[in-house]
């Protein structure tokens, strides 16, 4: 007998926020120097997607990347990277 499953049951639902996330502030540090996810993307060796996914905080970078991203702004990975939200702009 084959069991049949409700719509609700397929849908698919947004991950619960995970102990492991990362948080970033690339999408700030791109905005501030005017360089687009595709310039980026080039000169790290990836995808434009992937930027955007890390911007998202949908996929958490290599510690390779993660290094790289914050060598090319020039800043430490800490003001790149966190594993706490880093504060809104403006809130302090």
């Amino acid at each position: 007998m084959t069991e049949t499953k409700d719509a609700s049951s397929r849908r698919r639902t947004k991950p619960a926020a995970s102990a492991e996330q990362v948080y970033n502030r690339i999408a700030v540090l791109r905005a501030e120097r005017g360089v687009s996810r595709r310039e980026l993307a080039e000169t790290l060796g990836v995808h434009y997607q992937t930027v955007g996914y890390l911007e998202r905080g949908e996929y958490s970078p290599s510690l390779h990347l993660a290094l790289r991203i914050a060598q090319y702004f020039e800043v430490p990975v800490e003001v790149v990277f966190s594993t706490e939200p880093f504060p809104r702009i403006g809130s302090e």
